[in-house]
Order: structure tokens, then sequence, then C-alpha cells
């Protein structure tokens, strides 16, 4: 019966007497629809960069905390190498290249941004002391520019086999 009158709640009207969904930090209705649709996760950079990886015959974990217990995830991660790798958009990252601040509703905006930079570098530090490399992939960058980066860091960290 409970279900019965859920369905029927969601198909009434709003009425005055219906609370309302509070201030939204959206300009508009459309944006705050396109924002809420946009992944954190499984985007289509990592998603190409994971594709290039696996085709070089790279192994890895998706979305993981590189530290145990840490709320911190990174989007690629090799743990025997102990190397993160984050893919950064260029607009929630604030790229150098590439980043515009926004001006429909700044006040809110441009803090955020900074915010992401912030966590961005402690996440950075916490790792480093932790004996974790990180690697910040741009949203900008080809794939294989980037691929081949990541390849080149874990040769480096990689033993060398000798004969």
């Amino acid at each position: 019966m409970q279900r019965r009158e859920q369905q029927v709640n969601r198909t009434l009207p709003k009425t005055a007497s219906t609370p309302s969904r509070p201030a939204s930090w959206a300009t508009s209705e459309a944006i705050r629809k396109t924002m809420l649709g946009s992944r954190s996760r499984d985007t289509r950079p990592e998603l190409a960069l994971r594709s290039a990886l696996h085709k070089m015959g790279l192994r890895f974990r998706v979305a993981v905390a590189p530290i145990s217990g840490s709320r911190r995830t990174a989007d690629i991660v090799f743990p025997r190498d102990r190397l993160a790798v984050f893919v950064d958009g260029c607009f929630w990252h604030g790229c150098s290249e590439h980043y515009v601040p926004p001006v429909a509703n700044a006040e809110y905006w441009i803090p955020k941004i900074e915010r992401n930079r912030q966590r961005d570098r402690e996440t950075n530090v916490i790792l480093a002391k932790a004996d974790w490399q990180v690697m910040r992939i741009w949203q900008h960058e080809t794939i294989e520019s980037a691929s081949m980066r990541i390849a080149e860091r874990l040769g480096d960290l990689r033993p060398k086999k000798t004969e």
C-alpha cells in the first residue's frame, strides 16, 4: 500500500503546501541537471587512458584509495609500483592553460575550484609522505602522450631486469 501511495504522490503536481527544493548552487534548472550529470569517475578521458594503458599490457586498479583508510581516491593505481594517477578536468581542477573563471554564480564556483586545487595539493603531499609517486594528467593531454608518460614513470620505478 505504501508503494502505491508513493507512486501517486510522485505524480501529483506541487502545490503551495508542498515544500519546494532549497535554493540551488546552480543558476538555472538546466545548469543544475547538467552539473548533476557530470561524472566523478569513468569520464571519457579516464576510460580512454585506461584503455590505452591496458593495450600496452599494463594492469592497474581503478578508483581506489592508494593509502588504506584514506578517503582520497586516485583514478588509476599501480599498487606494486606505488604510483597513483589522477585524471584532472580542466574546469574542475583549474588548469592553468584552459581554466576560465565562470561569470555566472562566481561567488560559488571560484572558491569551489580553489578548494579542489587545495585538496589536490594536500593529496600530493599526503601520498608523497606515504612514499607514493603521484602523476596528474590533464583532461586536455593527448591519450598517447599521457599513456607514454605513465609507462615511462613505471619503467623508472620498476627494478631493471639483469641477465
